[in-house]
């Protein structure tokens, strides 16, 4: 880096960190840094939302203060005739603050249907695709506390299970990457007041005011419960008891899966113990689910309606066979086997 360009560079961390002088900025920051118990590298992904840019300014006031040389990426989906416009107005807005934005296009065919869905694993992959290639382990999303109450609605809509209910956290995996939501526990009309406060102005998706779409439909319903009285810190203490519930179940989901399987061979052969039904139901879909997994060498669970189907073959049949999730599911004898298909 050039005298002058490493000069420009101090002035502009000096201007950024300039802007923590802003009381409700600095408290922002500061629930923010508490979330990120990290001094790696990592990736931040950016859309260009009011979310992202307020992400992209907090991670560099992390990335400043901790020394830190991350990444920045936003995905042009090619959904809309504006996006990689749009992508290269946020990568321009971002340089002025010494931000080196990167794209990743998407190409190939687009969906007709569920569109924001696949759109959403798209962008994962093409994030986690990038991480891999420069050892990267740890994606910062900018997922909010509005995300996380939308998101528990719309798994109700969709009739998922209590691990669904709560899947939105701060911390899972995508394609063996850690993907981190320091936001997680942030209000978004925080982070739209520091994308006004710090970059003037953001991109505003049309999508997000179509209400084909759930999650806009949702947003809707939630807005009007917010004129009615909605208490969002009774519904987030709703939640955070809900992920107590789940964690004693994903306890003994391990412990039936360490004590009541037995492996055969590099993981194509597994043998289910008959106490290995004797849990309770939730223990079981949860258990059998990670053997098709294991067995199967899947990265996604096979759907929840087929696991019902084998768990009721298990508990009414003699004897079957079956195949799903790359396995075959066999019981003999009142012993169920699972092999590599």
């Amino acid at each position: 880096m050039s005298l002058k360009s490493l000069n420009v560079s101090k002035k502009t961390h000096k201007f950024l960190l300039d802007k923590l002088k802003d009381r409700r900025i600095f408290q922002i920051y500061k629930k923010f840094e508490s979330n990120l118990p990290i001094e790696k590298k990592f990736i931040v992904a950016v859309s260009g939302g009011p979310d992202s840019l307020a992400l992209s300014f907090l991670a560099k006031i992390y990335s400043i203060k901790k020394s830190l040389d991350i990444k920045y990426y936003i995905v042009d989906h090619r959904l809309r005739k504006n996006s990689t416009l749009e992508a290269k107005l946020v990568q321009k807005k971002l340089k002025n603050f010494s931000v080196k934005l990167n794209i990743l296009t998407w190409k190939g065919k687009k969906p007709r249907k569920n569109i924001q869905s696949v759109a959403r694993e798209k962008r994962y992959e093409l994030l986690t695709d990038v991480a891999k290639k420069f050892g990267i382990q740890n994606i910062l999303l900018g997922h909010h506390l509005d995300d996380l109450f939308e998101n528990f609605f719309i798994r109700i809509l969709r009739g998922s299970g209590l691990k669904g209910l709560i899947s939105l956290d701060k911390e899972t995996r995508e394609n063996q990457i850690k993907l981190i939501r320091p936001l997680i526990k942030i209000d978004k009309k925080d982070l739209i007041y520091i994308s006004n406060y710090i970059f003037g102005s953001y991109i505003k998706d049309p999508s997000n005011e179509d209400d084909n779409f759930k999650r806009v439909k949702v947003r809707n319903f939630l807005k009007q419960l917010s004129l009615e009285g909605f208490d969002r810190k009774k519904f987030f203490l709703t939640i955070k008891n809900l992920k107590f519930a789940n964690e004693n179940i994903e306890f003994y989901t391990k412990k039936n899966l360490k004590d009541n399987v037995t492996i055969l061979g590099q993981k194509n052969n597994i043998i289910l113990k008959e106490i290995f039904f004797s849990q309770s139901n939730e223990v079981v879909f949860r258990s059998l689910t990670e053997v098709i997994k294991i067995v199967g060498r899947k990265y996604y669970a096979v759907r929840g309606k087929k696991i019902d189907k084998v768990i009721d073959l298990i508990n009414t049949k003699s004897s079957f066979k079956v195949t799903l999730g790359g396995c075959i599911i066999k019981k003999v004898n009142e012993t169920v086997i699972l092999s590599k298909e």
